[in-house]
């Protein structure tokens, strides 16, 4: 990669170009680390403009300066900071061969959203495809890339979550085996690349400008995007001024769905899962106050007991907490409860995150116990999930919708056993529950379905 490639379509500060060749940085565009509006600061990186989030420090520039507190992550943006910025040049290799080899069947509704795709892609408009959790939505996507790759340009397939570009990125390489792909998320391994293809967490597209021609952003509702006007300003910042925005997501907020009921957004709404069984709806269940029985390592609540009576039957399942010190307590007393069994837990926090998810998946272990961490982007193929304290305000209607999404993804495993576990119950766990049962209401009168919800 040539010096300049690092600059197509991104923004950069010189202290992340310091290997660059100083002729390059001279042609490039500079702009101020912030400009004012109506005098007021605005961080050119993230569009912040808050004043509590504007720091002074004392600088090398020897002014009054200040820098970004809400883009601090991504590097430091000084009043004194210069950007440096090339045009995006869609200067790539022609593709030798196929561009899309993915062989795979898509349903009648799986290909009809790959169509409005398509044209979203080719008219450079927006859309929202909301799709229930196990729909096939990366699949559906893949027409809409291909299309976009073939006529040179830039793709980018962002997500607020890491494990989800993880979990994504395998599949769309073997999707696009010919197409160069670069994977962009904090503490990546891999230095940055001029591709074609891009798959990155949204904090990485502060870092780039009118770079894409279709940016596809996946899980929309998922925190931090959904409440971040940074990453909703760098995302909106990394598109071509006529480029294609494509939403995914199977729990969009309340303000997206009346858009939706208002034609201010164009959606496509599949209410059913690609191998045609309906959504397991979950089942509510009063478990007392857990955290007291945590403590004190009662064994007889309701909630120990169907974790007991799971483990007997042999199937395997998740374990959703909402709160790191609650599962390790919770972790350190099941050993002892059940020292035979194999299991561990996982959260942001966990460094080996990804490879007990792995182990997971080729079901070394019995259970995994997790924090909302796993609520989206993994698929396991045979599995229940559990939740203990859905009362907790971390368990959102989204997120308790996205865990209960979980269970019976796989075709040859289509049905599954879903707990919501609560010490009373919360307006998003009656929400999350209604919203299930409405999208196999829809399936159903669409004739989306092979039949009635099967009895577990």
């Amino acid at each position: 990669m040539d010096d300049q490639e690092l600059l197509f379509g991104r923004e950069l500060t010189k202290e992340e170009l310091r290997n660059v060749d100083a002729s390059i940085l001279e042609r490039a565009e500079k702009k101020a680390g912030f400009s004012l509006v109506k005098g007021t600061p605005v961080c050119s990186r993230c569009g912040t403009s808050n004043k509590k989030s504007l720091v002074s420090a004392p600088c090398f520039c020897g002014g009054k300066c200040f820098y970004c507190a809400d883009c601090l992550n991504m590097g430091k943006i000084k009043a004194c900071t210069e950007l440096y910025h090339l045009p995006e040049a869609n200067r790539f290799e022609t593709i030798p061969g196929p561009v899309l080899e993915w062989q795979g069947q898509l349903s009648p509704e799986q290909e009809r959203a790959s169509k409005e795709i398509i044209a979203t892609v080719k008219g450079k408009q927006t859309r929202l495809i909301w799709a229930v959790a196990g729909s096939g939505k990366t699949e559906m996507i893949f027409a809409g890339i291909a299309d976009c790759l073939k006529q040179n340009g830039r793709v980018c397939i962002a997500s607020p979550r890491v494990d989800v570009c993880l979990e994504l990125a395998p599949r769309i390489r073997q999707a696009f085996p010919l197409v160069p792909l670069a994977l962009l998320y904090g503490g990546a391994e891999e230095s940055y690349r001029y591709t074609p293809l891009v798959i990155a967490t949204t904090h990485q597209l502060l870092r780039f400008r009118e770079a894409f021609d279709l940016l596809i952003i996946d899980e929309i509702d998922s925190f931090p995007y959904h409440n971040d006007d940074a990453l909703q300003f760098g995302a909106q910042k990394s598109r071509k001024k006529e480029s294609a925005l494509i939403y995914l997501t199977a729990t969009p907020s309340r303000e997206m769905q009346k858009e939706i009921k208002n034609r201010e957004l164009t959606a496509t709404i599949l209410p059913a899962r690609y191998h045609k069984y309906p959504l397991p709806e979950p089942k509510c269940l009063w478990v007392g106050d857990w955290r007291k029985a945590i403590a004190k390592k009662n064994s007889r609540t309701k909630f120990m007991l169907l974790i007991r009576r799971q483990l007997e039957s042999g199937r395997r399942f998740l374990l959703f907490l909402p709160h790191i010190r609650l599962m390790e307590s919770l972790e350190i007393w099941m050993r002892e409860l059940f020292p035979e069994k194999k299991f561990t837990s996982v959260s942001a926090a966990d460094p080996e995150r990804e490879e007990k998810v792995k182990r997971m998946r080729s079901e070394e272990y019995d259970f995994l116990m997790t924090t909302t961490i796993l609520e989206r982007g993994v698929t396991f193929r045979d599995i229940d999930v559990f939740v203990l304290g859905t009362e907790d305000r971390v368990f959102t209607e989204s997120s308790l919708v996205q865990i209960a999404g979980r269970a019976g993804r796989h075709k040859d495993f289509p049905t599954g056993l879903v707990v919501y576990g609560h010490y009373g119950k919360t307006k998003a766990l009656k929400g999350a529950v209604r919203q299930i049962k409405e999208m196999n209401s829809e399936a159903r009168k669409r004739g989306l379905l092979h039949g009635p919800m099967p009895v577990l």
